[in-house]
């Protein structure tokens, strides 16, 4: 049994506990949530009285008072139940902690407890259209209107995009300037002019949680809603905090391989091929035995990336390392796994199945995998 370096008794019981929450409140709905391509909104308020929102968040706004190793112990458990519907690792993990570390003492208190209840669900609307990865070349713009924000623009593949009614949205306030003219600013959407929601995304996998698209016409906001001293700083404050959102997703992707791999040493266990189970065969042994090499590493990195993570002293070069090799090696080992059940490992009846379309977006989303590889690729030339 390996033993985390970062765990303590508590976060051990909070793994246990949120474990059956996951298990029986969320679990047996996905595949309806998936049929509907999105997640009933009352199982937010559900996660928010079972504490399960802004985990990581001060007391005294409502969250839970713990660190980011019990978001992360959250994060791994909903993994491994398959539970992908409920968008909160963007909700708690991400834009909660945009709102603590930029946002000004009453931004804290008028939207954070509101997001750990559930009656507010956030998103962050990062890519467009015309731009994913290259956060510099963004086209929304909000030109600024004596105390107003005027925002114009779209958004696309945004997580909780169809529930979200707190949203983070990455514009261009200086449209001469590349990264120095970025800033966040917060929409509130309930009944907000000029915002408009696009079509639910058909997805391969993740297909309960919800992905929309958004458009902001002429929409008018405070400039009191803006995130962080003066304009320009929301290029910094991205790179701030993304090591904390590259490791939700090494996080996410760990707990995929373990929850694949112990399915398939059952699976094979079981199985009977030429007379006798799968796994007295030497290939399904040596195969195995490589995939539970490779976890067993991926689980190493990812414990010392936390141990780090917990100090303030996990640097961007390491998350993109353990981002992009624990989302490679999840699609690797699920796709060698998913081989070992024949035909009945593209039937979706079977979590292998699932996982399978599921983990596919990880080398995607927080950063495309190919980028993670350039931003490691710069640290040769310090």
């Amino acid at each position: 049994m390996h033993t985390h370096p970062w765990m303590t008794d508590e976060l051990a019981q909070l793994q246990d506990s949120v474990r059956k929450i996951f298990e029986k409140e969320f679990a047996p709905h996905e595949a309806r949530w998936a049929k509907q391509q999105k997640i009933d909104r009352e199982y937010w308020q559900l996660a928010g009285k079972l504490g399960l929102l802004c985990c990581s968040i001060p007391q005294e706004y409502g969250g839970g008072g713990g660190t980011i190793a019990h978001e992360l112990v959250l994060v791994a458990e909903q993994a491994r139940a398959l539970v992908t519907s409920l968008g909160n690792s963007v909700h708690s993990g991400i834009l909660a902690h945009y709102i603590l570390n930029y946002g000004s003492e009453a931004q804290k208190r008028r939207w954070l407890p509101k997001m750990a209840s559930g009656e507010m669900i956030g998103a962050i609307a990062m890519t467009e259209p015309d731009a994913g990865s290259d956060l510099q070349n963004i086209r929304t713009r909000a030109a600024r209107e004596g105390d107003e924000y005027v925002i114009n623009g779209s958004k696309t593949f945004i997580t909780n995009g169809y529930h979200a009614n707190l949203i983070c949205v990455v514009t261009k306030t200086n449209a001469a300037k590349r990264a120095k003219g970025v800033s966040l600013i917060m929409l509130e959407t309930d009944a907000l002019p000029g915002f408009r929601r696009g079509r639910l995304l058909e997805k391969i996998g993740l297909k309960g949680m919800d992905t929309a698209e958004l458009f902001f016409e002429d929409v008018r906001v405070p400039v009191a809603n803006l995130l962080g001293e003066q304009e320009g700083q929301g290029f910094s404050q991205l790179m701030q905090q993304l090591p904390q959102e590259r490791m939700i997703i090494a996080v996410r992707a760990l707990a995929n391989m373990e929850r694949a791999l112990a399915e398939t040493i059952r699976y094979v266990k079981e199985r009977k091929v030429f007379g006798k189970a799968l796994i007295e065969m030497q290939n399904t042994r040596y195969r195995l035995a490589e995939c539970m090499t490779e976890v067993s590493v991926a689980r190493a990195f990812v414990d010392d990336c936390i141990v780090k993570l917990v100090k303030g002293e996990l640097e961007n070069t390491t998350a993109a390392m353990a981002k992009w090799w624990c989302t490679q090696k999840a699609c690797d080992i699920i796709d060698e796994c998913l081989q070992f059940y024949g035909g009945y490992g593209y039937v979706l009846e079977y979590p292998i199945a699932r996982m399978y379309a599921d983990v596919r977006a990880s080398k995607i989303y927080g950063g495309a995998n190919e980028i993670m590889k350039e931003l490691i690729a710069r640290s040769f030339d310090r």
